[in-house]
């Protein structure tokens, strides 16, 4: 397990936004936890100085693109990119310096997951280079996949089944908990446990981490294999928890892994 850094952006600022509350058309139903004038690049930089890669730089609609490249170029190779994502412009953003593009909603027609569409991604930029995001809602006793903002749930369940048959045309995943992120209100426990006993390759979960604590129930319940983000909760974006402790407990678990 290892901490991945992330840097979302809304009408070019960094922000951090409570899960769910974007929506087209609405500007009213935005929770925004933390905004901010420093740049993405900064942002990058600090991250790449302090050890933390491997992250994700998410565009949340349009104006975006100049502060992602930004931060891609302050960091070649060091992020994965995400919010707009298709075959068309996927070569264009790990020219710009992008390690791996993340894709959600393209993936889907309507409520339908499109095998033909993730073939086709894979094709673009090779399954090693894709990562699949599979962000999702609890919906009784299953987990469906939230797209378009995380405003449509889908058809698709994270399930083993899921897991093993997606893994076979990407890298890695990154599944957010959308019904606690940015809530800093504590994990999603059983999807945590979930991703630990059934994800057969990489995966990032990110999700209403609060503190240390969190972070260690995700080594036990993830066993050792699921990675984790830190968004609103960091003191770097008005929480409570110390991102400098943060750095520490990554620097603790690379070296027990050596």
């Amino acid at each position: 397990m290892r901490i991945r850094p992330c840097i979302d952006l809304h009408q070019g600022q960094v922000k951090q936004i409570i899960g769910g509350s974007l929506r087209d058309g609405d500007r009213s139903a935005l929770r925004t936890n933390f905004t901010t004038e420093r740049s993405a690049a900064e942002f990058a930089r600090m991250y790449r100085e302090d050890g933390l890669t491997g992250g994700h730089v998410i565009m949340l609609g349009s104006g975006n693109e100049a502060q992602a490249r930004a931060a891609l170029a302050a960091d070649p190779g060091g992020w994965q990119i995400g919010g707009g994502i298709n075959p068309e412009n996927a070569g264009d953003w790990l020219e710009a310096g992008a390690a791996k593009v993340i894709v959600t909603s393209w993936l889907f027609v309507g409520e339908c997951f499109s095998h033909d569409r993730l073939a086709a991604m894979a094709a673009a930029v090779g399954s090693e280079r894709l990562v699949v995001d599979l962000s999702c809602r609890r919906r009784g006793q299953d987990y469906l996949v939230a797209t378009r903002r995380w405003q449509q749930t889908t058809t698709l369940k994270v399930d083993a089944r899921s897991l093993r048959e997606l893994s076979a045309c990407c890298g890695e995943f990154l599944i957010h908990g959308v019904d606690v992120e940015g809530c800093r209100s504590g994990i999603d426990e059983t999807l945590v446990r979930l991703l630990g006993e059934a994800c057969p390759t990489v995966v990032t979960y990110a999700g209403g981490v609060r503190s240390l604590a969190d972070l260690e129930m995700i080594v036990e319940l993830g066993r050792g294999r699921v990675d984790a983000t830190v968004g609103s909760a960091l003191d770097i974006f008005g929480g409570d928890l110390s991102y400098r402790a943060v750095v520490e407990f990554d620097r603790r678990r690379r070296q027990q892994l050596r």
